[in-house]
């Protein structure tokens, strides 16, 4: 079932205003259900994948991510973007390599984060690995250009906007900057970019329908179903513990769901 989308039909989606819903699975299974549910298009999830290899986030290899995504991309009939951290690499010809072997996966997009795992790139180094991912996919592919600092101990909205202006100038299609989530922030975000903005959705911050007031054009929720799914699977667990048998009740709802989704 890979997907027949391009680089257009994907860009398309974002509108400033009425935004692009995109939820992260964290394997061919969910995709399918959240397609089947009426998504327009998905995106994966660093966090939620790591964790069905047992790993914490960070924790996986170019060559997993890849080969993630593209199981995902082969399960649906929908754009997929790929959570592909910093590019898996340590210089720009790194990303470039990167870049070049997601173009093969058949995704529709995909982020690239302005750090390395342990500290935030400064403005240019960031910007020129933003420049070489968008050296091989300019037209192909919507690049996301993330700029951390916001989650990273430095929450600096003036830095933030300074990082995702040379992002912008440097080619990204998409912007994104995990950790804005206050209106007010979000609002003078927008003001001071134009390429269409991510926003990850988080308590406390504003709702779905003040985003799309404020002109945000995608939404999306990062490793938030793949948590809710194990702590389904947490409760679960301890009823079995116990001797008792609710999850039953919970899981035709589940089953019929995947039946729908994988039949259907």
């Amino acid at each position: 079932m890979a997907s027949p989308s391009t680089f257009s039909d994907f860009l398309a989606l974002h509108k400033p205003g009425s935004p692009l819903l995109i939820p992260n699975p964290w394997d061919a299974g969910s995709a399918r259900v959240l397609e089947w549910i009426g998504f327009q298009a998905l995106a994966t999830t660093s966090s939620g994948f790591a964790m069905t290899l047992g790993r914490s986030d960070g924790q996986v290899s170019a060559e997993e991510a890849l080969s993630h995504a593209a199981d995902v991309v082969n399960a649906v009939s929908i754009p997929v973007s790929a959570d592909l951290e910093n590019g898996f690499a340590g210089d720009v010809a790194g990303v470039v390599e990167t870049y070049a072997a997601a173009l093969e996966t058949g995704l529709a997009g995909g982020s690239l984060e302005d750090y390395d795992g342990a500290s935030l790139y400064s403005i240019d180094e960031a910007a020129d690995r933003v420049a070489a991912a968008v050296s091989v996919t300019a037209g192909k592919f919507v690049l996301t250009a993330r700029a951390e600092n916001h989650i990273r101990g430095n929450p600096d909205l003036a830095d933030t906007i300074r990082r995702l202006q040379r992002y912008q100038e440097a080619g990204a299609d998409v912007l994104h900057a995990p950790g804005v989530i206050a209106a007010a922030d979000v609002r003078t975000l927008l003001s001071e970019v134009d390429r269409p903005v991510n926003v990850l959705l988080l308590p406390g911050g504003a709702t779905v329908a003040e985003l799309a007031e404020l002109g945000v054009a995608r939404i999306s929720i990062g490793g938030a179903f793949a948590f809710t799914a194990l702590s389904a699977l947490v409760d679960a667990g301890r009823e079995f513990l116990n001797g008792e048998a609710g999850y039953f009740d919970r899981m035709a709802a589940g089953r019929e769901a995947a039946k729908a989704a994988l039949l259907g």
